[in-house]
């Protein structure tokens, strides 16, 4: 069982990016603002498996999905 604590970092580092601040940072204001229209797994900056995994920890409330709405909220900001 993994016990490893879930942040925005580790988020990052589970979709293959990489997780440091600098790097967050600049995805999100990279990216921002999703528009209202998009779930955050239909944006097309992801590949098929970060979408998948996205959507997937949306729609089965899984231990990542916390994060996954701190990112869908980050990427929605003004």
């Amino acid at each position: 069982m993994d016990t490893t604590p879930h942040t925005l970092a580790t988020l990052f580092e589970q979709l293959g990016m990489s997780g440091d601040p600098a790097s967050i940072d600049n995805f999100i204001h990279t990216h921002k603002p999703l528009p209202e229209t998009l779930t955050l797994a239909e944006a097309p900056f992801w590949n098929n498996a970060q979408a998948a995994f996205l959507s997937e920890a949306i729609a089965e409330d899984s231990d990542w999905a916390e994060m996954v709405d701190e990112l869908d909220a980050m990427l929605r900001s003004e």
